[in-house]
């Protein structure tokens, strides 16, 4: 796992989440660029998930997956972007994105789009270094 340095000053507009302002990491860390992940079971090949909270549980676990293919986990994870059909789910979305990105938190964009990949509610990609 990587060390992450959490970067934070109270000349800038404190998170509001579970986010940090930046982080660092050192420049030994190999980075992985992940694609936006969609809440596709991968099992069937499509997307079952009705609600926006069904679909960003789906969403962390294919994040899961691909981590721990590239033998990393959610800690390793140092930068997110949240792409939202419907900026009102934001706190929907961040209730459960707060369940699993834990303390030193990544840092965090989230975007209102005017639609996602199969009608998707929610993507997220990463940036993870291990």
């Amino acid at each position: 796992m990587s060390q992450k340095e959490v970067i934070l000053t109270d000349k800038a507009p404190a998170p509001v989440g579970p986010y940090n302002q930046a982080i660092a990491v050192p420049a030994s860390s190999k980075l992985i660029f992940m694609a936006g992940q969609i809440a596709i079971e991968p099992a069937i090949g499509k997307i079952v998930a009705t609600t926006v909270e069904e679909q960003a549980e789906q969403v962390i676990k294919n994040i899961q997956a691909v981590l721990a293919e590239a033998g990393a986990d959610l800690t390793n994870v140092i930068k997110t972007t949240v792409f939202l059909a419907d900026m009102a789910d934001f706190p929907k979305v961040n209730a459960i994105y707060g369940k699993y990105f834990l303390a030193p938190f990544p840092a965090r964009s989230t975007v209102q789009v005017a639609r996602l990949p199969l009608d998707a509610l929610v993507e997220i990609e990463c940036i993870v270094a291990i």
